[in-house]
């Protein structure tokens, strides 16, 4: 029995998981409070928050001028130390920054005055992808700093998808042999922990299908469309036999659910640069950077769409 073709458009649930690893950090810091989350995907967290009494900029009766406004800078300035010791707490761990971008967002001055101050974590201060005015504290402005952010973030993405492509095409370019491409070649160097980083297109039309034969032995082929026309690949050649589906899901679900079982990183990558463009249109979207070289031939299904001149990379 032939499996269903998986309609492109069912991994559309994969935008949410692109850059899957990539972590946000937001600090949202006003006259109130202060508050550290992240975004993940779709996914936000509140990591801590805490509240503050500032006084304000009018002096109380009884008080000298002179003294309100010492008494007022210093607690100021106590309290952007706290934020400034809890952003370290939140958002570097092992001496290493755990999100790839920080947003500084508040209704008032104290976030900019936090971004430039001596007491801000340099770590922290080179990740500031954005400093954001939003109109509310707390978890309502860590909501609004999230819907203000979607460009900024989307943008960081690309750059990022951008550079592991460039990575990609200059491991080729130096002829290292610590690059990957086609499914046969980067499965296979996947299974044995080579792959230090795997580049998947978000489209990507493979079709992962376990198959087991009459004599119960079980196998794998990843197949385009294409591949799949003739149903060739439900015979077994030992036998002549009609092999049983066991199960067949789109490759790019299967890698999204399993590649951090095999210690690689994944970067989900589109076709809307002209680096993205070039890999998936000559190396079929799927590949990867190796840890080290692998020598093994390209098999014939690696080869199928790729009369590829490696020197134009």
């Amino acid at each position: 029995m032939k499996p269903q073709n998986n309609d492109p458009q069912n991994t559309r649930f994969f935008d949410a998981l692109l850059n899957d690893d990539k972590k946000f950090g937001f600090v949202i810091v006003d006259g109130n409070g202060a508050l550290f989350g992240t975004l993940q995907g779709n996914n936000r967290g509140i990591l801590q928050k805490f509240a503050v009494d500032l006084p304000n900029k009018n002096g109380r009766g009884g008080q000298s001028a002179l003294r309100f406004a010492r008494l007022r800078i210093e607690k100021r300035h106590n309290y952007l130390r706290k934020v400034a010791e809890i952003a370290v707490e939140t958002f570097i761990s092992g001496d290493k920054v755990s999100v790839e971008g920080l947003i500084l967002a508040g209704s008032a001055n104290l976030k900019n005055e936090l971004a430039q101050s001596d007491m801000f974590d340099r770590r922290l201060k080179d990740k500031i992808i954005k400093i954001l005015d939003i109109s509310y504290g707390g978890e309502n402005g860590f909501n609004q700093a999230v819907e203000l952010s979607t460009d900024t973030l989307s943008n960081v993405k690309f750059i990022q998808e951008k550079k592991s492509i460039e990575e990609f095409f200059k491991e080729i370019a130096h002829d290292s042999g610590k690059y990957v491409f086609g499914p046969k070649n980067t499965l296979q160097s996947l299974e044995v922990g080579a792959v230090e980083k795997l580049i998947c297109w978000e489209n990507l039309d493979i079709t992962r299908i376990r198959l087991k034969n009459t004599d119960g032995k079980e196998s794998v082929v990843n197949l385009r469309p294409s591949q799949m026309t003739d149903g060739n690949y439900l015979i077994d050649t030992d036998s002549g036999s009609e092999m049983e589906v066991l199960e067949s899901q789109p490759l790019l679900e299967w890698l999204t659910e399993n590649y951090k079982k095999f210690g690689t990183k994944l970067q989900m990558v589109t076709d809307s640069s002209q680096e993205g463009t070039q890999f998936v249109r000559g190396f079929g979207g799927l590949g990867g950077i190796l840890r080290y070289n692998i020598d093994f031939s390209m098999s014939e299904d690696d080869e199928e769409n790729d009369d590829i001149d490696l020197n134009e990379y």
